[in-house]
């Protein structure tokens, strides 16, 4: 006989309240121990056991609470993952399932704040969701422990990760809750583990974008059956199908500075956001609604925060309100890692390329030129503003730069007993260059751009205060500067053909000295064909400029046609990656 609801709960309760994180780690993955353990333990805590019931009314939920002497001082929030899962699992709209999240406190063995997570589904007597009740009951499957970090560090949250997948964790879905801006991970821990649990959750504070795209990439290669709408085939493709209804979405969230009139620790009435960006309130909670669905912005639960403006302040209770998530942020112009570039880039000019996606599959020639009658890179040239909005989406992608200041290379570079020069080849507008030479102060820089590109670029390398260590050359790939030490090419090579790319690296070969270094940073198309936005940017290039994504092992062969040698090539954020060469000994 299967135990009722109020027993799974009070089992549940009586887990947290005798282990801590020290003990509970070795439990959930055994061979995990020693130094290993120590290192892992002070990174996060053991923050609660999470369990589904199914009341059949929020009397008969307060009443098992109550029975397990439990209470909730809090309102429940909705569930994005386990609805979601729920929903595939059994074939059901979501529409139909209305999952809940409660936390009641529980003290741990010595005290600590822990809570028991409860899901709750209503399932009325008599009601069509019983069946999914008994069969959820049956099988536990999300029933769960939870390490939350510590601090929401995105490499302390990799490096968690890879330490439960190299003692047997398997990645098993996850998310984020905009409701409540944290990301979640789930795992399932060894069968041979000892605490009864088989799903692990790994929460952590706000929106971790990378890691999670990473997390659910892992989890769909090894079961693709989980993929959302897997057994559905006309759901996912008419949820393929309004893809570009996504990149319009976006486009025009920024356009119409949407994101600079957010806030995103408050909510905000569509009637005064309408009102300070000169939109109509009805149509606008239209899109706010559909960017609420992509994690953009989160509506706002009446009384749980400030809402911002007097007016909103006033507005009446059934008023929809929204605040900016952690996602929509990046959309806002004043934002460090601003991605709005981006936004108007894809919503414009690259949006209309694709359009015309069928005449260059059909005919080779990019659909770019096709509609515009030039290519993209003489097109924006004439235009200042499009330039200058390229050459900003282009900066847009800036993270993937974050860890190239301490490669070995540059490293090296840096530490020379004589002054070294990186050579950054069509740097743009000097963003990377600007990050090395801020990174190591004793490295002079050396730009090479088209003529319009260059002032753009001296105004910003300026503005970082590393102006002074730079020289500019204006000119083409045929003037690459000689007598460099490091040479980086970051996301040229994928703009041309393999003709055209044996000719810039020849370039690059002549102009450097013996023991130079060059450093191409580029994504990297997947060995095994699973799922990578290098496959996707394949066919943006060749759509757009005729270029192209390639291989590790294609560029080895790009640079061995120029007298280079392949050395090694290493990660980037964003699926980037940087190759190393050097000239053939």
């Amino acid at each position: 006989m299967l135990p009722d609801d109020t027993a799974r709960l009070r089992a549940a309760v009586a887990f947290v309240r005798e282990h801590d994180t020290a003990t509970l780690l070795p439990l959930l993955l055994p061979g995990l121990r020693g130094p290993e353990l120590e290192s892992l333990a002070p990174h996060c805590r053991f923050a609660h056991a999470g369990l589904l019931l199914f009341p059949t009314d929020p009397q008969d939920l307060r009443r098992q609470l109550g029975d397990c002497g439990l209470s909730v001082d809090t309102p429940s929030q909705p569930s994005v993952v386990v609805r979601e899962r729920l929903a595939r699992r059994h074939r059901r709209d979501l529409a139909e399932l209305d999952v809940r999240i409660l936390r009641p406190r529980v003290q741990g063995p010595a005290g600590e704040r822990r809570a028991v997570e409860v899901f709750a589904l209503m399932v009325p007597a008599h009601s069509d969701l019983e069946g999914i009740a008994a069969y959820e009951r049956a099988r536990d499957h999300e029933a769960h422990l939870a390490l939350e970090l510590e601090h929401p560090d995105p490499l302390v949250l990799r490096g968690l990760c890879a330490v439960l997948a190299r003692h047997g964790a398997r990645p098993d879905g996850g998310g984020y809750n905009p409701h409540e801006d944290g990301t979640v991970l789930y795992f399932t821990t060894p069968a041979a583990g000892a605490s009864g649990y088989r799903r692990l959750e790994l929460y952590t504070p706000g929106e971790h974008r990378d890691a999670l795209d990473d997390h659910l990439r892992d989890h769909l290669r090894a079961d693709p059956m989980e993929r959302p709408d897997a057994d559905r085939p006309a759901e996912t493709l008419l949820r393929l199908l309004t893809g570009a209804w996504t990149t319009q979405a976006l486009a025009s969230f920024a356009r119409l500075g949407l994101p600079d009139a957010m806030d995103p620790h408050a909510a905000i009435s569509t009637r005064e956001l309408a009102r300070r960006t000169a939109t109509r309130p009805e149509n606008l909670a239209t899109l706010l609604r559909y960017l609420t669905m992509l994690g953009v912005v989160a509506e706002q639960t009446a009384g749980s925060e400030q809402t911002a403006g007097s007016e909103a302040s006033a507005a009446s209770k059934d008023e929809e309100t929204f605040r900016l998530t952690q996602l929509g942020a990046l959309l806002r112009a004043d934002s460090p890692d601003t991605m709005r570039p981006l936004a108007l880039m894809y919503g414009g000019p690259f949006y209309q390329s694709f359009a015309a996606l069928d005449h260059t599959v059909r005919t080779g020639q990019p659909a770019f030129d096709h509609l515009f009658g030039d290519n993209h890179f003489d097109h924006f040239a004439r235009d200042p503003e499009l330039a200058d909005l390229f050459d900003r989406s282009m900066a847009a992608s800036s993270r993937m730069f974050q860890p190239l200041p301490a490669h070995p290379v540059i490293t090296a570079a840096a530490q020379a007993s004589t002054p070294r020069t990186v050579v950054d080849v069509a740097g743009g507008n000097g963003e990377l260059l600007g990050r090395i030479l801020t990174a190591h102060p004793g490295l002079r820089g050396t730009l090479l751009e088209r003529p319009h590109a260059i002032e753009a670029a001296r105004r910003s390398l300026d503005a970082a205060g590393c102006g002074a260590r730079c020289d500019y050359s204006s000119g083409d790939f045929a003037d690459v500067p000689h007598g460099g030490d490091v040479y980086v090419l970051s996301r040229i090579l994928h703009d041309w053909d393999d003709d055209r790319c044996r000719e810039i690296l020849r370039h690059c070969a002549r102009a450097m000295p013996a023991d130079a270094d060059l450093l191409v940073i580029e994504r990297l198309l997947p060995a095994d064909g699973s799922p990578s936005l290098a496959t996707a940017w394949d066919l943006h290039m060749m759509c757009n400029v005729g270029g192209r994504e390639r291989r590790a092992e294609h560029y080895a062969r790009l640079l061995a046609d120029a007298g280079l040698e392949l050395i090694d090539h290493s990660p980037l954020p964003l699926e980037a990656y940087v190759l190393h060469a050097r000239k053939a000994r």
